[in-house]
């Protein structure tokens, strides 16, 4: 029983996530990421697919990454192959074609559900956020979290990474 307990309690950490720091998620290649690290610096997450119109995207995230990151941003890629399967890879292939093809340097995690039943912790916590409830209705919609884990902005899929709206809304939290 005590085993039961102590297993429910560790496969439900991130379901009882408070705060965007108590996250935890492994990446593409295995690695484990606590979000507490992020703590301090401007997030922007967004929900990524491998086979989407919008996947060119990743070029622009990562530009805007390497402009960025000393300025204490981070953009977390999620792939989700809620729509259409438009992520079939595992996970593996998803962060090796994210590297290889875009060159992709900022953390992409594994795979999740962001709608639907088996929406993952992150995504619930993230739709439990004022203002934020609405559903994700595509794939690279982009939600800017601020120096304080708190949920500023998002973005839909049709605005451009290098659009001077998503823009301005990252340089005015770093």
């Amino acid at each position: 029983m005590k085993n039961f307990i102590l297993l429910f309690f560790l496969c439900s950490f991130n379901l009882h996530a408070e705060s965007f720091y108590d996250f935890k998620y492994k990446d593409t290649s295995g690695n484990m990421i606590s979000f507490e690290t992020y703590k301090g610096k401007v997030v922007a997450l967004v929900n990524i697919a491998t086979r989407c119109g919008f996947t060119g995207q990743l070029d622009d995230l990562e530009k805007i990454f390497l402009k960025y990151k000393d300025q204490n941003l981070v953009i977390l890629g999620v792939p989700s192959n809620n729509f259409l399967s438009q992520t079939p890879e595992e996970n593996k292939e998803v962060g090796n074609f994210c590297r290889l093809k875009y060159g992709v340097t900022f953390p992409i995690l594994e795979k999740q559900e962001v709608i639907g039943d088996k929406m993952s912790p992150l995504f619930k916590w993230v739709h439990s956020q004022k203002g934020f409830e609405s559903s994700i209705k595509w794939n690279f919609e982009k939600f800017i979290i601020d120096k304080n884990g708190k949920i500023v902005d998002r973005f839909r899929s049709l605005t451009n990474p290098s659009d001077k709206d998503f823009l301005n809304a990252i340089e005015k939290n770093i």
